[in-house]
């Protein structure tokens, strides 16, 4: 048994509700809430398409719907290509440390500053945070596999990548930062500080979350090649199979 019956305090699927990435679909999302499990525990739920916020693990659950996959890169394969290179450049200046994730003052700010200007850009529901919601998705459950990678532009903390890390792989979790850093590229250049970090820690693989082919703010993630796309959602017991998009 992957998951203990002491380890696991409720699992559920939501009832549809429209979905946030494809338009005239319908979406659901199965939810467990987990406590206690260790590394390779959570390393096996992440190759049967789990994702984490805090104790909340989920994955689709749609009944309509098979759109979306769940994507990894090859680490030790992956090589930058010309425009992620060019992003590389254009951050040179920026400084990375790796650390546990915490809650400070410039967190809340940023994730609201970043927020308030997706929301202008992008039409994202207005969301601002507080410290009690901030650590129930992001440090509450105080895993031991719980990181976050912190961006610095001289002393100014411009972006905050939370990470796991677990044996053979990394899974980025979320990523926001201030918006006057989005002309160079933030989010491209933080996959690929995080791609560095796991093949540093000669770890196999870097666990995006899901992608959607018809939606154009997931495109971002099919550009870091070679990666592999999970065939299907399984129950603990059964295998997955991880295969390249062409396969």
């Amino acid at each position: 048994m992957l998951i203990s019956e002491e380890q696991e305090l409720a699992r559920l699927i939501e009832p549809p509700r429209e979905c946030s990435y494809l338009p005239n679909e319908m979406a659901s999302l199965e939810y467990r809430v987990l406590f206690g499990i260790n590394e390779t525990q959570y390393e096996q739920l992440l190759s049967r398409g789990w994702r984490r916020f805090g104790t909340h693990f989920f994955r689709p659950a749609c009944q309509s719907c098979v759109k979306c996959r769940s994507i990894r890169i090859d680490v030790e394969a992956f090589t930058p290509d010309k425009n992620q290179r060019r992003c590389e450049r254009r951050n040179e200046g920026i400084r990375v440390e790796l650390t546990r994730p915490t809650i400070t003052r410039s967190h809340l700010d940023l994730y609201n500053a970043y927020h308030r200007a997706m929301h202008d850009a992008k039409g994202w529901r207005e969301k601002e945070t507080d410290p009690q919601e901030y650590w129930t998705s992001f440090l509450s459950g105080e895993w031991s596999f719980a990181h976050e990678m912190r961006y610095f532009r001289g002393s100014e903390l411009v972006g905050v990548s939370l990470i796991d890390i677990v044996p053979s792989a990394v899974s980025s979790i979320y990523f926001y930062h201030h918006p006057d850093w989005r002309p160079d590229s933030p989010g491209t250049f933080s996959l690929l500080q995080e791609l560095a970090f796991a093949k540093q820690m000669g770890k196999k693989s870097l666990y995006l979350g899901y992608w959607i082919p018809e939606n154009r703010s997931m495109a971002y993630k099919a550009a870091f090649r070679p990666h592999e796309l999970l065939t299907s959602y399984h129950s603990d017991d059964v295998e997955p199979q991880w295969r390249p998009p062409s396969s």
